[in-house]
């Protein structure tokens, strides 16, 4: 019964801080806030990934499309050239990214939305990009992790994770945290300044529906604090800086929950993409911006 009732705590908005966890959800929980609808009437939205102004873009993967939200909420065609891009992510430079699953390449879309390859015959999923250049992506095919330099050298880094999916590094750059969607850890890796990852090992728990192995884990973020945040089939897990799980928030709807990043002028919502709808939701935190 005990187990019955911390699990429920879990899955509502605000619930009573437990003593050993050093930054609960209860901390980022506003009264009042909830999900709203951002955009919707789209095949299967992926990516969102925020610019330094704090808009968001966001593809829809089946039509190799990919819109902007400004910051009015507006919602506009940036490229129609996506080829099936599903990971996307801003760098420090000021480009846009992406996992383009179509092209088997990581691409860098210019401001007109046109792609360049920059490696290319990879098999590709997420992706996340430091301040210094360095792409970070994984291979759910092969079971790995890979990365390319700013100079655009392709380098395995990784392997033995089931369904490598989300991944995302620290604010301070010097560890990845990946996601398996098939089983039910983050694995954690220490960053070299080289880019090689070194001593994996399990970062956090994730929280399971019951009867099931397999978390559904996909896309992540995390905050300006080391929160990190991970789409999961209960929803969105949130692990403080210890890698202890602070709460989990409800999904937006009852579908798949594809990826979410902090967006707006202050970094401070959070934005979700599910099946064919965009969400957002204020918290008390804010996101990281990028440096060269």
């Amino acid at each position: 019964m005990k187990k019955l009732c911390f699990v429920l705590l879990l899955l509502s908005s605000t619930f009573t801080p437990i003593v050993a966890q050093d930054l609960p959800i209860s901390q980022i929980m506003i009264e009042g806030e909830s999900w709203e609808l951002v955009a919707e009437g789209y095949q299967f939205t992926e990516g969102p990934a925020v610019n330094a102004d704090g808009e968001v873009y966001f593809t829809d993967v089946p039509s190799s499309k990919i819109y902007k939200i400004d910051l009015a909420g507006k919602v506009s065609l940036f490229t129609d050239q996506a080829n099936k891009t599903a990971g996307l992510m801003f760098g420090a430079d000021g480009f846009l990214y992406g996992t383009s699953i179509g092209g088997k390449a990581i691409v860098r879309f210019d401001s007109q939305g046109v792609p360049t390859p920059i490696v290319e015959g990879v098999n590709c999923n997420d992706l996340v990009v430091l301040g210094n250049g360095t792409i970070f992506f994984t291979d759910h095919v092969e079971g790995k992790i890979w990365s390319v330099s700013s100079e655009g050298k392709l380098l395995e880094v990784a392997a033995g994770i089931t369904f490598p999916n989300g991944l995302i590094a620290w604010p301070n750059q010097k560890q990845l945290v990946v996601a398996d969607m098939r089983g039910r850890y983050l694995w954690n890796f220490c960053i070299t300044a080289d880019g090689q990852l070194k001593h994996q090992q399990p970062y956090s728990t994730m929280q399971l529906s019951v009867g099931k192995t397999e978390s559904g884990a996909d896309g992540m973020t995390v905050d300006k604090v080391g929160r990190v945040y991970v789409c999961t089939e209960q929803g969105v897990q949130i692990f403080d800086t210890q890698g202890r799980l602070s709460g989990v928030l409800a999904k937006p709807q009852r579908a798949f929950l594809s990826n979410i990043t902090l967006g707006g002028p202050e970094l401070n919502y959070l934005y979700a993409t599910s099946t064919d709808k965009v969400y957002r939701r204020k918290l008390n935190t804010n996101g990281v911006r990028l440096a060269k």
